[in-house]
């Protein structure tokens, strides 16, 4: 069942465009975040948190007290950011009310097209309202149905007079460029003694996300020596054909498309080059720290080899670490998930529990002091044209939430 006050809050929030920018030394990265941002206290406050603010940084913070007697107080986090892979502006969705199961043609001339044979979570949403774009933008599922189920049901608390715990809404900058915790407000969170949270980030809402990839950034500069072709025997090194020699003796099978489930990879996301110089990136994944560490060792190893063939100092490897596994810390204290599930087993979802291939703004968190496992919103194939969001599954995200900050 469609909560039509939720469909109308996301329908409003996808028309911000929001998209985050990597290359961008400021917080928030883009100023349009800021704008989402704004709309996001003013709404807060027209439901009565006059405590609501945006920071200096882009992040998005209000209180509200709890009302069921409980010294609990929980954190419920979304993104405002969208993916820099591909545009989040001028986005025109399209809804589909009762889905009949057949392929969904999003744009005939770009050939996007949503069938069920390859996205086969299609089949368990026959007759549901599904969301998409027009094949030109994503949609912004991620993690704007976030925001909204969030929204909504705050809203839902204040408006009924909801039994709840104390809650801390906070909504993150630039999550999508790895960046959505480095100016979180932890200072906050420990003035009202919360020291757990919940993103609401993931896909499928069934499942609890508590596990996820150690995650580390490498680049890989390759020097070459640039002679004139035409004398070039014996002399010239090209810093492309070591770039690719340096990838080819990397393991095929630690490629992304060729992992699943708990495995790691190497993948890499940028090649540019010239004769004289070539740069790579990649990032680095693995749920298993012992593995992790053993990946990071391939590039410092392959790069001594390299060296040491050319005798020379052509490549140099820089490998920083971006976040680590929230197992770790979210196994000290598993009542967290305990809640969770008691949430999802009340709107009558089959809970699973699952890994992140990925990371989330919780991971980080999680170290910081403040346990955030995942929750899921309905949406699917996020970061490009075949984004979609389930509303009837968002909507039941709504009453999750609702039900989870009442057991607090």
């Amino acid at each position: 069942m469609v909560n039509k006050n939720f469909l109308k809050k996301f329908l409003h929030y996808i028309s911000f465009d929001t998209q985050s920018n990597e290359e961008s030394l400021t917080c928030p990265s883009t100023a349009k975040q800021l704008l989402l941002g704004q709309e996001l206290v003013k709404e807060l406050k027209e439901m009565g948190l006059d405590n609501a603010f945006i920071d200096e940084h882009g992040y998005v913070y209000a209180y509200l007290e709890a009302n069921n007697k409980s010294d609990e107080v929980i954190g419920l986090i979304a993104h405002m950011d969208t993916s820099d892979e591909a545009s989040g502006k001028d986005v025109k969705p399209q809804i589909i009310d009762s889905y009949d199961g057949k392929p969904i043609i999003v744009n005939q001339e770009l050939g996007i097209i949503l069938d069920p044979k390859e996205f086969n979570l299609l089949n368990e949403q026959i007759g549901h309202t599904l969301i998409t774009t027009d094949g030109t933008t994503l949609l912004g599922a991620d993690d704007k149905s976030g925001v909204a189920i969030i929204m909504t049901c705050v809203e839902e608390i204040i408006k009924n007079n909801l039994k709840h715990c104390g809650l801390i809404i906070t909504f993150t900058p630039d999550e999508e460029i790895g960046r959505g915790a480095d100016l979180f407000n932890i200072s906050y969170y420990e003035k009202h003694h919360c020291h757990k949270a919940y993103t609401i980030d993931g896909d499928i809402p069934s499942h609890i996300e508590c596990e996820n990839f150690n995650a580390a950034s490498c680049k890989v500069v390759i020097k070459g020596k640039s002679i004139h072709p035409g004398s070039a025997y014996q002399k010239m090194i090209n810093s492309q054909i070591v770039a690719m020699e340096f990838f080819n003796t990397l393991s095929p099978l630690l490629r992304p498309e060729c992992t699943k489930g708990y495995e790691g990879f190497n993948h890499l996301t940028s090649f540019n080059g010239t004769v004289s110089e070539t740069i790579m990136h990649f990032i680095i994944r693995n749920h298993d720290m012992a593995k992790f560490n053993e990946q990071k060792k391939m590039f410092y190893d392959l790069q001594k080899k390299i060296n040491d063939k050319y005798h020379k100092e052509l490549v140099k490897v820089e490998i920083k670490d971006s976040y680590y596994n929230m197992k770790e810390k979210i196994d000290l204290d598993k009542s967290i998930l305990k809640k969770a599930e008691l949430a999802l087993l009340s709107q009558g979802l089959d809970v699973k529990y699952v890994p992140i291939r990925g990371g989330t703004d919780g991971a980080r968190l999680s170290f910081m002091g403040i346990l955030c496992p995942n929750l899921g919103t309905g949406g699917q194939n996020f970061h490009g044209p075949f984004e979609y969001l389930d509303v009837d599954l968002a909507s039941i995200m709504v009453e999750v939430l609702k039900e989870l900050v009442k057991n607090y």
